[in-house]
């Protein structure tokens, strides 16, 4: 039973870490953090949008979240700080976004609306974004806003679909804020493609036809010479053996006709 204490405890460990991490450097877009453990101790890898306010100057604020987290148990703790290339499809960093808009004042609607356009605008293939709490009034309701594919069922819900999950704490309560995205390299099931064979056939008999063209000049000139050394005899030596065959000819007719005489 120690044993599955142990691994209780770790899991147990991690979240809390990573619900920690989350409130200390939500001002840096939080995007994700990546726990794991090494020979040399535990490698904690941050995605944010803006690495410089975790840093620090200096490497200062590093230095202190790194300290901060030998109180949660981890033994030597080595932080890194990624940036996220691609905002726009990380789920959890547009969550958090949008979370810190509510909490601004901004219109529920007109928000859900706004970063549904900025995921959707920057290639993805399809978003959801359901905001629930008091929205309007004492009575909580949810609102969902949608566009493109997306899939909600079966193998492709976990493999192809991004979630992230945040709040926004506001006067009359908590919103809920649950952002799912299908980034654009996603393959979905109902995604095939089409090879034209008929045009890949054409492309490898020109290049048969090629290939054939290039050697088609040297056997030719292997056999002239093959043809050459088997004739020693030009065409002009021809020629000069049928003039003096023509011309003995002709000197047998004349003695001939003399003798006759």
């Amino acid at each position: 039973m120690a044993v599955e204490r142990k691994f209780v405890e770790d899991r147990v460990r991690k979240l809390r870490v990573k619900e920690w991490m989350a409130q200390e450097v939500r001002n840096a877009g939080f995007g994700g953090v990546d726990i794991t453990r090494t020979p040399l101790g535990t490698q904690i890898t941050l995605f944010v949008e803006r690495p410089g306010l975790v840093i620090g100057k200096g490497g200062r604020r590093i230095r202190t979240l790194t300290e901060k987290l030998k109180e949660f148990g981890i033994e030597n703790p080595q932080v890194s700080v990624d940036e996220i290339k691609k905002p726009e499809f990380n789920a959890k960093l547009m969550a958090s976004l949008l979370a810190r808009a509510l909490e601004r004042g901004w219109y529920f609607r007109k928000a859900g609306y706004r970063f549904l356009y900025r995921i959707m605008e920057a290639g993805a293939k399809g978003c959801e974004i359901e905001i629930s709490g008091k929205l309007t009034g004492e009575r909580a309701r949810t609102e969902k806003f949608v566009a493109g594919t997306i899939v909600h069922t079966g193998e492709p819900a976990n493999s192809c679909v991004v979630t992230g999950y945040d709040i926004a704490i506001k006067k009359l309560g908590v919103l809920g804020v649950k952002v799912r995205i299908i980034p654009p390299d996603a393959e979905l099931p109902d995604e095939f493609e089409v090879k034209d064979v008929l045009a890949k056939d054409e492309q490898e008999q020109a290049s048969e036809a090629e290939r054939e063209e290039k050697e088609t000049p040297a056997e030719t000139e292997v056999h002239e010479s093959k043809d050459s050394e088997d004739e020693p005899v030009s065409g002009d030596a021809e020629e000069s053996e049928e003039e003096d065959e023509g011309k003995s000819e002709e000197e047998e007719s004349e003695e001939g006709e003399a003798k006759a005489e």
